[in-house]
């Protein structure tokens, strides 16, 4: 005996997943809810289905496991798009906390800091923290000091949007500070969750 081919389109699984819209609702009767909200009561599926119809729009099962099931006539396409675009807000709110990179030299020319300083702006708007890098090579470790007080002029420009969450502080051949924004700041809501570091260079 040959077994059924599971990618069937007709077998109910495949039909699972989508939606109870229109023909694709088998119950009887519906109680029905017109596009305005109102209650128009326990009517056949048939009578409910061809009123959807006639005002142009869709019959959809809002409370399917209801008894009898609660149907709504929609635009269905527009209500899957309010959806779909309230999900995109939701996730976009969802903002994950990353701590991104900045690397400096204590020497930088006033152009490259200027860009360094941008890219900080951008990143507490978004709401993110900053590792901010001044590196030191060779016989540049005798001036550590002007490593720190390069980290404390860069803090400064940032006060309005970010706040010292970690001061300037020598890490082998690094100094490092770390800024987080401002809560009132932030474009995004900084929520709880796993830390990644995207490096600037």
């Amino acid at each position: 005996m040959s077994t059924p081919d599971k990618g069937d389109p007709r077998r109910p699984e495949a039909r699972r997943d989508l939606p109870l819209l229109n023909e694709r609702i088998r119950d009887r009767e519906v109680r029905l809810i017109d596009e305005d909200g109102a209650q128009l009561g326990i009517i056949p599926t048939r009578e409910a289905l061809a009123t959807a119809k006639e005002k142009g729009l869709d019959l959809f099962l809002v409370q399917p496991d209801a008894n009898p099931p609660v149907g709504r006539i929609m635009d269905y396409g527009r209500f899957k798009f309010e959806q779909e675009k309230k999900n995109r807000e939701t996730k976009r709110k969802h903002h994950i906390v990353d701590i991104k990179e900045i690397k400096m030299r204590y020497k930088i020319e006033e152009h490259d800091y200027q860009v360094k300083l941008k890219h900080a702006i951008k990143f507490l708007n978004d709401g993110d923290k900053i590792k901010v890098l001044t590196i030191l090579r060779g016989r540049e470790m005798q001036h550590k000091s002007m490593a720190m007080d390069l980290m404390t002029k860069f803090a400064n420009e940032l006060k309005e949007l970010g706040i010292m969450d970690r001061e300037p502080k020598m890490e082998g051949k690094s100094v490092i500070m770390i800024l987080s924004p401002l809560p009132q700041r932030g474009g995004k809501p900084a929520l709880p969750g796993p830390e990644t570091t995207e490096p600037t260079s």
